[in-house]
């Protein structure tokens, strides 16, 4: 039966005036967590301060790390939160990339905050086994947090999650994911690749549980998947799922890849089962020479005293003097914002 509902305002959910530079770059600084690319925004408001926890890339593979804003717009590195650490034996000694904390609510009108479950702030990250630029299948991990600065996380010592058990869609490894609380349980999206070995596909899917540890994934998975002829014929991916109160829909901000632009999608649904992904790039990547040629990807939204701030991973090829990842052909990765309104 065809969903009678109305489509919430999209007006309310673009951000279309792009800040000219980036709100992060990468360091540069040999050494440095981020030396080469800073990735991955999720922002959050604590202690009446913004905080961004971001990934960094230093050639060898990721590190956590937050920074601190008053105004969502000069951003202040804090430090490292999950690092590489000395023991090869841990399964992410290469690094971890933080993926989601958990949140006090999923309104997209309401400032994101961390939420204490016994008495802690929980998060859940993905790690790679090789060094490298993502190299091997990733698995979920979770981290705990008692530490009012934000600074000093704990990990569990085995995975939460692991591509090997999973379907044939995901059993290249898994990617970044969304978390959040719905109906008494947690909702876990993610998205993952079919084969470890270019080209693959990349796809969102869904898993639930009941303590954050023990997941069993939804039978349909993938609920969101790649289309042929689409700006989304490669990946559906990164999801950044908010409610969208006045409407009733849940919109994921992703983003869809096409073998050349990742750029950000909307996808709609009512029920966080069935999703009706919107047939133009809701977040297009930019023009010649800016900031976000190449790809615009990798969102997370705030809206804060009435204006939609709309984090995302921005790419363009290197110029001399960038402090840019050398990888890929050589780009510029950082990171970006836009907002519903000039600022």
């Amino acid at each position: 039966m065809p969903d009678v509902h109305p489509l919430p305002d999209l007006a309310r959910l673009h951000a279309p005036h792009r800040r000219p530079e980036p709100v992060l770059l990468p360091s540069g600084e040999p050494g440095r967590y981020d030396s080469e690319a800073v990735d991955c925004p999720f922002v959050f408001r604590h202690r009446d301060r913004f905080y961004m926890m971001h990934i960094g890339f230093d050639g060898r593979g990721y590190q956590t790390a937050l920074a601190a804003s008053d105004d969502l717009l000069a951003w202040t590195r804090l430090g490292v939160i999950l690092g590489r650490g000395t023991d090869d034996s841990r399964w992410d000694h290469v690094g971890a990339a933080g993926s989601w904390m958990l949140l006090e609510s999923s309104d997209l009108d309401e400032t994101p905050r961390l939420k204490k479950v016994d008495g802690r702030y929980w998060m859940i990250y993905h790690a790679y086994p090789d060094f490298g630029y993502e190299e091997g299948g990733a698995a979920m991990g979770l981290a705990w947090c008692e530490d009012e600065e934000l600074l000093e996380w704990h990990r569990l010592p085995e995975p939460v999650m692991t591509f090997g058990d999973g379907g044939e869609w995901e059993r290249g490894g898994l990617y970044k994911c969304c978390l959040l609380e719905h109906e008494g349980r947690y909702w876990m999206f993610y998205n993952a690749k079919e084969k470890p070995d270019w080209p693959w596909i990349e796809q969102t899917g869904l898993a639930w549980s009941d303590d954050l540890r023990v997941w069993q994934r939804h039978p349909a998975n993938p609920l969101l998947a790649v289309s042929e002829g689409t700006f989304y014929s490669r990946y559906v991916s990164d999801p950044c799922i908010r409610f969208d109160k006045p409407s009733g829909w849940w919109v994921n901000f992703g983003f869809g890849f096409d073998g050349e632009h990742a750029q950000g999608l909307l996808a709609l649904s009512r029920d966080l089962e069935s999703w009706r992904i919107l047939p133009e790039p809701s977040l297009p990547h930019g023009a010649p020479g800016e900031i976000d040629q190449t790809h615009a990807h990798k969102s997370f939204v705030v809206r804060w005293e009435g204006t939609l701030y709309h984090f995302y991973c921005a790419c363009r090829p290197a110029r001399p003097g960038d402090p840019a990842w050398s990888g890929a052909g050589g780009e510029l990765r950082s990171i970006a914002v836009a907002t519903s309104r000039p600022l």
